[in-house]
């Protein structure tokens, strides 16, 4: 049976994650959410008026390339070793 001192070893090479890692996920997690505030919104309050403002930079380009790095950015959190 294993001591409670050899657990807790940080120089265990079985520990998949350490608190960098769950920052960086953190971090990664925060900009998606954002990509995700930055696509919402562009609807009209009458639906007889077209809105062009659902087509602005910021929703068709800004947003989905801040998700597509949020996810490259948590595969990245995941992988790396400290």
């Amino acid at each position: 049976m294993k001591r409670f001192s050899d657990i807790n070893d940080p120089q265990d090479g079985r520990m998949p994650l350490t608190v960098k890692n769950y920052i960086l996920l953190a971090a990664g997690f925060a900009v998606i959410v954002l990509g995700f505030v930055l696509m919402a919104g562009g609807g009209s309050d009458s639906p007889d008026v077209f809105n062009q403002a659902m087509f602005s930079w910021r929703r068709i380009t800004l947003a989905p390339l801040l998700v597509v790095a949020g996810f490259a950015f948590e595969i990245y959190a995941i992988m790396k070793r400290f």
